[in-house]
């Protein structure tokens, strides 16, 4: 982040170049010298800012669906929010979660690899105390899962994934599939310490109880879709061409929808005692006579110029004039 000066640092700077107690060609000297930035390479940065960008805004989404789920599913008070986006090695991801946490280990095809979805006892347990008729408490002490609440939160956490799918579609197609849920990570060893990962923290309230929900992507995962997470993707949109199948089932159904066409013989203007007076037998003269050509319009738009006629002594009218876009209604004196 860039240091910004305050007013009173500006001040006291000038007035040291004015005393002399600071030399402005020393500052110069100092500027042009070559800047040396220390670079980690445990830490190797694989997403660049823009993908991160990238990410914040696929997993807003995705916290709104999860946010629906879970506040349908546990029928409580849920708020689920991204509070940070971050690479950093798996490792240190691994060295900061607790030593008993939900570990949701699942592959999402096409991409090939494992990811992870952390969640907080606290966040856990409350939803796991509210499907079991609870009010939704964080436990005051933290134990291993039994074998009925592993199917349990398997179930619920199974069916979470769709949320994440849901989110990435304008990415890529993916299909989330929970593979394993762990509670000790160090038996989660999914790509390599030094492996370059995308953090994603939500922050999860479920009634009075707070907790984290990470999600871990390694760089390794999504490298081959890494193109598709730049700014490029997202604001230049592509043509999508439409399969024969579609096509002709869009055809069919527009083909059946129903129009209002209306052939008008002519117009005029009256007053309203005019109109207030009109009684059987009244000839209205139009502005246009009955043997020119009449303006055939399709909804309220013109799209035909027609001339009246009679059919087996029926009222018919010949089309002999198709009206393009643009073209202003002209009638006949």
């Amino acid at each position: 982040m860039v240091d910004v000066l305050s007013q009173n640092e500006i001040d006291a700077l000038l007035a040291a170049l004015s005393s002399g107690e600071m030399d402005a060609e020393e500052l110069k000297k100092e500027e042009t010298q070559r800047k040396i930035r220390s670079y980690d390479f445990k830490r190797a940065m694989r997403f660049s800012k823009d993908h991160l960008r990238s990410l914040t805004r696929i997993h807003e989404n995705f916290a709104r669906f999860l946010t629906t789920y879970f506040s349908a599913q546990l029928r409580t008070f849920v708020q689920i929010n991204v509070v940070q986006v971050e690479q950093l090695p798996y490792d240190e991801f691994i060295r900061s979660i607790p030593k008993m946490t939900v570990l949701n280990i699942f592959e999402a095809e096409p991409l090939e690899g494992r990811l992870v979805l952390e969640v907080h006892p606290n966040v856990a347990y409350a939803m796991l105390d509210r499907l079991l008729g609870g009010a939704g408490a964080a436990p005051s002490k933290i134990g291993s899962l039994t074998e009925i609440e592993t199917i349990i939160m398997e179930k619920i956490f199974s069916r979470a994934l769709e949320s994440l799918q849901e989110a990435w579609r304008t990415i890529v197609d993916i299909q989330p599939r929970l593979e394993a849920l762990e509670t000790n990570p160090q038996f989660m060893q999914i790509v390599s310490p030094n492996e370059t990962i995308a953090l994603i923290s939500l922050s999860t309230k479920i009634g009075d109880t707070t907790g984290m929900i990470n999600l871990c992507i390694p760089h390794i995962v999504i490298e081959p879709i890494m193109p598709r997470l730049s700014v490029h993707h997202w604001f230049v949109s592509q043509k999508r061409t439409r399969a024969p199948e579609e096509q002709q089932v869009l055809e069919q159904r527009v083909s059946k929808a129903k129009l209002t066409i209306v052939a008008e013989l002519g117009s005029s203007n009256i007053s309203v005692h005019e109109f207030l007076n009109l009684n059987v037998g009244d000839v209205i003269a139009l502005h246009k006579q009955s043997e020119g050509n009449l303006d055939v319009k399709v909804g309220d738009k013109l799209k035909f110029i027609a001339s009246p006629g009679t059919v087996r002594d029926k009222m018919a009218i010949q089309i002999h004039e198709i009206v393009s876009e643009g073209v202003e209604e002209a009638n006949d004196e």
